[in-house]
């Protein structure tokens, strides 16, 4: 996968408010199984996985088994696309910002 494919494809999973909460729980856990996952979420057990399934796929949660359960964890790497393109994009938003400083001095003296 290519990088603007890899930047696409995080910004449509994290897009997704269960997904990006999903995410967050799981960012602020060392790990976690579907069934914690599950509880208290309100989405069914099959959704969650799904949304899983959906995180794994672009990177941003890794899996592991230990006998019948599958532990989640956060992959911050996952994320490193997404600042990059932000990243580029903060360089280009702060020389606006230093132009426009420039133009409003000049205007007024």
């Amino acid at each position: 996968m290519n990088q603007i494919a890899t930047v696409d494809a995080v910004m449509r999973t994290l897009a997704d408010p269960t997904r990006r909460s999903l995410f967050e729980r799981v960012v602020n856990a060392e790990e976690m199984t579907v069934a914690e996952l599950t509880r208290g979420s309100g989405v069914t057990q099959g959704a969650i996985s799904q949304h899983l399934k959906s995180l794994k796929q672009a990177g941003l949660v890794a899996d592991r088994a230990e006998g019948r359960n599958v532990f989640y964890r956060a992959e911050p790497q996952g994320l490193a696309p997404l600042v990059d393109w932000m990243s580029h994009y903060g360089v280009f938003w702060r020389e606006r910002f230093a132009n426009l400083k420039t133009l409003l001095k000049e205007i007024d003296p």
